[in-house]
């Protein structure tokens, strides 16, 4: 079954029905916290299974459980997810450019989330690709080690209880999306030599983003060091505490940690005085940094 066939075969059904549904096509699911996103499963996406007594038995704990499915090759789903969050989202925007550009053709289905952004499903390609944020463009890769949250499951915005929904099947034939060539398009990278020179460059509101959406890219095993690494970086920067949570706080919640060890990471990444931005400046010209490998896409 195509996932155009598979999302349009669950409506009109409950919640268990469908994971049972999903199961029974091939495809593994997991529970997540009613009306939310964070997983219920002890190793979130990775605890995803298409058993079909191991989801019987977690939708019969939790009846409201939202479901869950990880992307790439365990499913042999990817999602390119269109953001609308904000006063001006860009991820309506970027979408267009990169339509227009002809890097997004061969979906097959368009999901409505609860917030009036879209998922574009795309079948997995052959060769792996990672999921990334580009917080920029407000436009996301969901492939290997990341995942989403499938119709018929339900959020809560702000006083209201919102459906992921089916908004349209492709009539042409489904492919991959060439999610680097993508991301490329919607984010230009500069090379090594040109970040690793040079500290950090542009607004704080710039910076912020380049920071979150690496935050955004991090695996499971990466994610809490991500967080309180990318928390120092906004410390450094001369983002405030506040700024940090606003920022970083729904972006390690879309990556699966919960909300109590986001505070406690976020707030002790501040409890250390943070260097003045010309004291960081004079300690990269006396000597180069050792910074994680992973920063230059936060530099990018």
């Amino acid at each position: 079954m195509s996932a155009g066939q598979l999302l349009g075969s669950v409506s009109g059904m409950t919640l268990a029905e469908a994971a049972l549904h999903y199961a029974s096509e091939g495809v593994p699911v997991f529970p997540c916290v009613p009306g939310e996103k964070r997983p219920l499963a002890a190793h979130g996406f990775q605890d995803a299974t298409a058993e079909p007594a191991q989801v019987a038995a977690w939708w019969q704990r939790w009846p409201d459980a939202n479901i869950g499915i990880p992307t790439g090759p365990a499913s042999g789903l990817e999602v390119v997810d269109v953001d609308v969050k904000g006063d001006a989202p860009r991820g309506p925007e970027s979408w267009q450019r990169a339509t227009e550009a002809g890097l997004l053709d061969g979906w097959a289905a368009h999901v409505v989330t609860p917030s009036g952004g879209l998922h574009a499903y795309y079948p997995a390609a052959e060769t792996e690709q990672r999921s990334w944020a580009s917080g920029n463009a407000q436009l996301d890769f969901r492939g290997t080690a990341g995942y989403i949250i499938a119709p018929p499951s339900l959020i809560r915005i702000g006083g209201e209880v919102v459906a992921y929904q089916l908004l349209e099947l492709s009539n042409g034939p489904a492919r991959p999306v060439d999610a680097a060539g993508l991301r490329e398009f919607l984010d230009p990278r500069p090379s090594r030599a040109s970040w690793q020179s040079r500290p950090f460059r542009g607004t704080l509101e710039e910076r912020t983003q380049r920071i979150a959406a690496w935050l955004g890219g991090r695996g499971e095993s990466e994610r809490n060091q991500g967080l309180y690494w990318a928390s120092c970086r906004l410390a450094e920067s001369g983002a405030t505490l506040s700024d940090a949570f606003e920022a970083l706080g729904p972006v390690a919640e879309d990556i699966g940690l919960p909300p109590k060890e986001i505070e406690r990471t976020i707030r002790s990444a501040y409890r250390g005085p943070a260097p003045s931005a010309a004291a960081h400046g004079q300690a990269r010209q006396g000597q180069a940094r050792r910074e994680p490998a992973s920063r230059g896409r936060v530099l990018a």
